[in-house]
């Protein structure tokens, strides 16, 4: 049984585990997006979201022990400078796992992981629904369109009315001939 066991060892070594994972992460830092299996994607993620929560406050101390983590220069540098203005003001979740399918040889199942802010096909479909997203069904009106928007549908229901009349009283305007299955309408008509 798999009792209080949370981390998964994706069957390699402590030290194997951290040295993959260390490179992924800088991987990931560098290409904004990498390709991988699933398990490895959801152990990624565990790994290299506290290293981006802790580039948002540029201090020495943060340089340094997100360097320890990832033992790359080029991503500690890309992620304080490039990568923290991006991520300001979001409050976590600075990753996205999208799944593509299995792999032919042994049929894993593999994913893509990408930082949230880089997809600009995602951003730009983003901006163009942004006006609909609202939780509530209508805004608040004014009180003086909501008297006239009651106006016009009392208006229209007594058109609608009116023409139901003159259909069963078989009233015909402007040589304009009225058929209905109403059976009632019919023996008017005649």
């Amino acid at each position: 049984m798999r009792h209080a066991r949370k981390v998964n060892k994706l069957g390699r070594t402590h030290a194997h585990r951290t040295h993959m994972l260390s490179n992924m992460a800088t991987s990931l830092i560098l290409h904004k997006r990498i390709n991988t299996t699933v398990a490895k994607a959801k152990e990624l993620r565990k790994y290299v979201e506290p290293l981006i929560n802790r580039s948002k406050d540029d201090s020495t101390h943060s340089r340094r022990t997100v360097f320890s983590y990832l033992q790359s220069k080029e991503a500690v540098t890309e992620l304080f400078t490039q990568i923290s203005n991006k991520i300001a003001n979001r409050p976590g979740g600075y990753t996205r796992i999208l799944k593509t399918g299995t792999r032919l040889g042994d049929n894993a199942e593999m994913c893509m992981v990408e930082l949230v802010d880089y997809n600009e096909n995602l951003l730009a479909a983003k901006s163009e629904k942004a006006g609909k997203s609202t939780r509530r069904k209508r805004a608040t009106k004014k009180k003086s369109d909501v008297e006239t928007t009651v106006v016009k549908e009392v208006v229209a229901n007594k058109e609608e009315i009116k023409v139901v009349e003159d259909v069963k009283e078989g009233v015909i305007e402007d040589n304009n001939v009225i058929e209905t299955s109403d059976p009632e309408v019919e023996t008017n008509k005649e």
